[in-house]
This record gives structure tokens, sequence and C-alpha cells, in this order.
């Protein structure tokens, strides 16, 4: 198996790149500065392009049997329109050049995993949220909308699309964690706003074994929440954080602060959304983090 990881540098992609790799699998990352590191060494082909912009990068689409698109900017920071609009065209118009680069005379060989959010679902309160639940209508729900829309044209050229709705994801050496954990750290962590907002999050690992069962396994497609079995309250998040860094967990962060220094974003912190992996567990995929006190004590 051949797979190209395009904006495999970063976070999920760079540990992704390293589970692929030590499961035999030929992998080539894209992206504007990709590295190697010390770990991948000679193992991983480097492949450096501007994804939102057509070129040559494209030639190695059809030199590969699964498609990897992680592509695109963070949301965990201040919005203004600018930044609103780099946030779409990092996802929208490198996903629309990978279709068009897939080959029609080779594309049921192809497999597109094309990443997407749990923000689909909008800011749903405790709904609990499976792939057949609506989408929701707030910028980030048309956001996901719209780039899951450029990565089914492949369907028209025969190729296999899986949409991963991907959670918080929880990692230990960067990621959301990293910025969770900061305030515990300097014993002043707590819940945020009122705490009773639910997060979906995916432990890293299991989110790269799920890749790998969803790329494997060839009836797979569609969308597919990348989440853990039990979504958290923010307040439980903060007090599983606290017990497992023996750190007090009760000094909480006001929502209107929140409001103040992340603007629009902050609202999606003060809310959330209660995805479960339905699709997942019906196929017979198994977690190794299904709660949240699983995935810290590995992580922290």
């Amino acid at each position: 198996m051949r797979a190209l990881i395009v904006g495999g540098s970063g976070f999920v992609g760079s540990h992704l790149t390293q589970f692929l790799v030590r499961k035999g699998i030929d992998v080539t990352i894209m992206a504007r500065k990709p590295e190697r590191g010390p770990i991948l060494a000679e193992k991983v082909g480097l492949v450096s392009a501007d994804a939102t912009r057509p070129g040559k990068w494209q030639d190695e689409v059809g030199r590969h049997d699964v498609i990897i698109n992680l592509a695109g900017v963070s949301v965990f920071r201040r919005w203004d329109e600018n930044y609103k609009r780099l946030l779409k065209e990092s996802r929208v118009l490198t996903t629309g050049n990978v279709v068009d680069a897939i080959p029609s005379d080779t594309a049921e060989k192809i497999t597109l995993l094309n990443a997407s959010g749990a923000g689909y679902y909008g800011l749903t309160g405790d709904d609990e949220l499976d792939e057949t639940s609506p989408q929701g209508s707030d910028f980030l729900a048309r956001l996901a909308r719209t780039w899951e829309e450029e990565a089914i044209k492949a369907e028209r050229k025969g190729a296999r699309v899986i949409r991963a709705r991907l959670g918080i994801v929880m990692g230990n050496d960067g990621g959301a964690l990293s910025q969770m954990v900061l305030p515990f750290r300097f014993f002043a962590g707590g819940p945020v706003g009122n705490g009773r907002q639910w997060i979906s999050w995916i432990h890293l690992q299991d989110l790269c074994r799920a890749a790998l069962f969803a790329i494997e396994n060839k009836d797979i497609s569609g969308p597919l929440n990348f989440t853990a079995p039990v979504p958290v309250r923010n307040a439980d998040l903060a007090k599983a954080i606290g017990k497992t860094m023996n750190r007090p967990s009760f000094l909480p962060a006001p929502a209107f602060m929140i409001r103040l220094v992340l603007g629009e974003f902050g609202e999606y912190v003060l809310n959330g959304q209660r995805a479960v992996p339905k699709a997942l567990l019906d196929a017979g995929f198994t977690f190794a983090f299904d709660t949240i006190e699983e995935a810290l004590r590995d992580l922290l």
C-alpha cells in the first residue's frame, strides 16, 4: 500500500505518518515545509508544495493507493474575517485540488480519507449525534459541509471516499491538550464557562488506528465520527485533568473572558457537540481509550 498524506507535517499528520510507517506502509507526506524527523529517517517520501494551488505535486496523487487529506490551518485561535477566509481556503481549495488530481482511469483503486470535523453538526447542546444527524447552520458547520462536498466529488471518478469527522484530538506533545493542561501546571485549572458543554474527543492513538481500520476495510465509506465512545462534559474533563496531574480543578474560566479573548471562536469553546462513533463501532472497530480518564492516564 502506498499512502500520500496531504498536510502530513502537522500534529496529527506527523503521528499518523509514524504509525503507518511502522505498519509497513509506504508513505509520502506533502506540506509546505515537510520534515522527516529523526524517527522517520529515510523511510518517508517528501513533497514540498502549497496544496491550495494546482501544481506538479498533483502528479503524486495518481501514484498512490490511499490519499489522506489533513490539510487546514488550526481552528484553535481567535478568528477575524481574514482568518475565517484562511480556514476555508486551506481546506476547500486543497480538497478540490486533490480531487482534481485523481485520475479517472485508476480511481477505482484509490481511497480518499478526507478530514472533516464534528463541528459539522453545529452547537447542539445535549443531543447525541451520530453520522445520520443533520448538519448545523453555524460557521464551522457550513465549512465542514463545503469541505465534505469537495471530497464527495471524488466518488464521481470511482474513488472510495471516507469523511473523517474529527473530534478534539488528545495527544501528549501538541494539539488541544497541551493548551488545556497549561493552567493546571500553575494550579489555576478548572472548567470553562458553566462546564456543562460536551466535548467530543479522541485519543491520537485511536485516531491512527481508526484511519487504518477504515482504509483497510473496503466496505467502509461515507462519514465516520472519529470520536471516542464516551464524550465528556467540560467540568468532568477538568476534574479528570486535575486528578491525573494531582492539581486543583476548581478555578473556572468565566464565559465573558473566553468571549473577550477568543471572539467568535469562544462560542465553540463555551458550547459543543456530543458526537458518538456509531459507524465505526457498527463496523467492528474497538477503541483502546473509551473514556477520558483512560486517555489522560496514558497521555499525562
